[in-house]
């Protein structure tokens, strides 16, 4: 538990716009994928970086000024969002301009590191750092991006933004960071340009869905922990845990499956087995977020294209199922699952979103996972090297996130943060701790 404590003085949140005034004031559909109702909601993630580079220079001002000149190309990032019939988002480019928080913290980046668990999430003290700007919660009529740039008393600093998960998706967003990070650098235009093209991923007209897409599936959702019984936890693994695991799959997994849905696997029965709470014949649900960037031909995704590009795919199996069959059974599922996603699978889905009214994902015993860890996060360089930390700042119950870390030996790793009871919390880390002895004892 951390112990650590600290103050901020925040200035007050002012609003910055394109550097120039001559941006295009128009109005911009998203596609039938971005509007979807699992998109309406706020992304939040955080850099730290260490005092260097520009060390003269004030980063708040340098990050502010290039933010303007960013909004530039990304203008519609500066407007807002409008609900037009049958709950289409269209983005009304206003030109009024994003959220900018201006803070001090009294805390050196050091006794960031040295507290639990160090710069990764969960970050216990994150709503001590960050300020929560009055209706930035909101979807529609309010700013789509809050950024705050945090002073430490060593001379780093820290970047928290929030963004409106409709206009981007992780990889979009670190595009457009990457823009302001360049003309923070002195670059005079992005390397990349932005384009929007949302109409690539609009349904078919009829929309004929293909796929079952049981992601969608319209069943009750299950009831949910209280915040007060919720605790947070990172679970890191390291080449040596993730090398035992994968030495006891078989010989045709050994060498094909990735790092992910082996780890997704384990996690997801750990998860289940620690909640207690599904009979063996009901449903367990892991959604899986796949990006269809590598299809970008087939989709007709142009470069720069910073939408959501991803799509939801699911495996479904009976708890009881799940916790009895191999982790290799359970990682073939994963597997197949992934590779349904093709670009008639993204076709698909836009057709079903609208067809069904833009509905949400199937909560009932969902567990959602996405993996962060090649999206850009680490080499966003404002002028101050690459961040000791980039990715998300929190986790929430439900879902969990790869991110890439360094572990206790300094070797790249893989921090999964998990919000679960703290009954079945410690359920899952016994679970966690149980597999990795027996996949070392297993391959020995």
């Amino acid at each position: 538990m951390s112990t650590l404590s600290f103050t901020v003085l925040w200035r007050e949140p002012v609003l910055v716009g394109p550097a120039s005034p001559r941006t295009p004031r128009e109005k911009k559909r998203l596609s039938d994928v971005d509007d979807q109702d699992e998109l309406r909601s706020h992304i939040r993630g955080i850099f730290f970086y260490r005092r260097g580079g520009l060390a003269r220079d004030d980063p708040v001002d340098i990050i502010r000024r290039a933010l303007s000149e960013a909004l530039v190309h990304y203008y519609p990032l500066a407007g807002r969002l409008r609900e037009v019939g049958n709950r289409k988002l269209v983005v009304d480019c206003t030109g009024q301009g994003v959220t900018f928080v201006k803070a001090d913290a009294d805390v050196r980046l050091a006794d960031l590191e040295a507290d639990v668990p160090g710069l990764m999430p969960p970050f216990p003290w994150i709503e001590e750092l960050c300020f929560e700007v009055d209706g930035s919660s909101a979807l529609l009529n309010c700013p789509l991006v809050i950024i705050q740039v945090t002073r430490l008393l060593c001379g780093g600093f820290a970047v928290w933004h929030s963004f409106n998960h409709t206009m981007c998706d992780a990889a979009g967003f670190i595009q457009f960071l990457n823009a302001v990070a360049e003309l923070a650098r002195g670059l005079p235009a992005p390397t990349v340009a932005p384009a929007w093209s949302r109409e690539v991923l609009d349904a078919r007209s009829p929309p004929t869905p293909a796929f079952p897409h049981r992601e969608y599936d319209p069943v009750p959702r299950t009831q949910t922990p209280t915040e007060d019984d919720i605790v947070r936890r990172a679970f890191v693994f390291g080449p040596s845990e993730v090398a035992a695991i994968e030495k006891v799959m078989p010989p045709h997994l050994r060498d094909r499956a990735t790092s992910f849905e082996v780890l997704a696997a384990v996690l997801w029965r750990a998860r289940t087995a620690a909640l207690r709470t599904l009979w063996s014949d009901e449903e367990a649900r892991l959604v899986t977020v796949v990006s269809v960037r590598r299809h970008s031909t087939a989709l007709r995704l142009p470069a720069g294209y910073d939408g959501f590009a991803c799509a939801y795919v699911t495996v479904v199996m009976a708890a009881g199922t799940l916790l009895s069959c191999s982790l290799a059974e359970v990682v073939e599922q994963v597997r197949e699952a992934k590779a349904s996603v093709t670009p008639e699978y993204m076709r698909s889905t836009a057709d079903l979103l609208v067809l069904r009214g833009r509905p949400p994902l199937a909560r009932a015993n969902m567990f959602l996972l996405s993996d962060l860890r090649h999206v850009g996060f680490q080499r966003v360089d404002f002028g101050w090297g690459e961040p000791v930390y980039g990715g998300p700042s929190g986790i929430k119950f439900g879902s969990a996130f790869f991110v890439a870390v360094k572990n206790s030996d300094g070797a790249d790793a893989v921090a999964v943060p998990v919000a679960l009871p703290t009954m079945a919390m410690e359920k899952f880390a016994a679970e966690i701790q149980s597999l990795l002895k027996e996949s070392i004892v297993g391959s020995v």
